[in-house]
């Protein structure tokens, strides 16, 4: 059985989001599965997803503090900047965490570490809401 589906996730302030919850509750067909694979693909280019700590927000706000140590904005050999100071950056990071993650699915769950969940990872001041694509695999 396969299933794709478009979902929508609110706007988000720039920063780590754990939308795991979010996510697995705009797919009921998750249920259904005894094994698969649930593989969640991000349509923008200044926000990416990533699995990583669920427990701590401090990890959350740690990645964001770093990331933009090692791609700040304003660096005087970026040639897009027409649409913000935080536009190039974004790509940047986006580029570096990727635009999709790979979950096993296991008796109906995802089959997450413990202290795994899902970040959205807004790159940009005001991004708007963000549209993945779900595509479910499985019996």
């Amino acid at each position: 059985m396969t299933i794709q589906k478009e979902i929508t996730l609110e706007a988000r302030r720039r920063g780590f989001h754990l939308v795991t919850e979010e996510i697995v509750s705009q797919i009921p067909e998750l249920e259904t599965i005894q094994s698969g694979l649930l593989h969640i693909f991000i349509k923008h280019t200044s926000a990416s997803l990533t699995l990583n700590e669920n427990a701590d927000s401090t990890v959350r706000s740690d990645f964001e503090s770093h990331f933009n140590k090692i791609v700040p904005e304003n660096a005087p050999y970026y040639k897009h900047d027409t649409e913000g100071s935080d536009d190039m950056p974004a790509h940047l990071k986006s580029s570096i965490l990727g635009s999709s993650v790979l979950i096993p699915v296991t008796n109906g769950k995802l089959n997450l570490g413990v202290w795994q969940g899902i970040y959205l990872c807004e790159h940009r001041n005001y991004g708007g809401a963000r549209e993945l694509v779900l595509t479910l695999t499985g019996q």
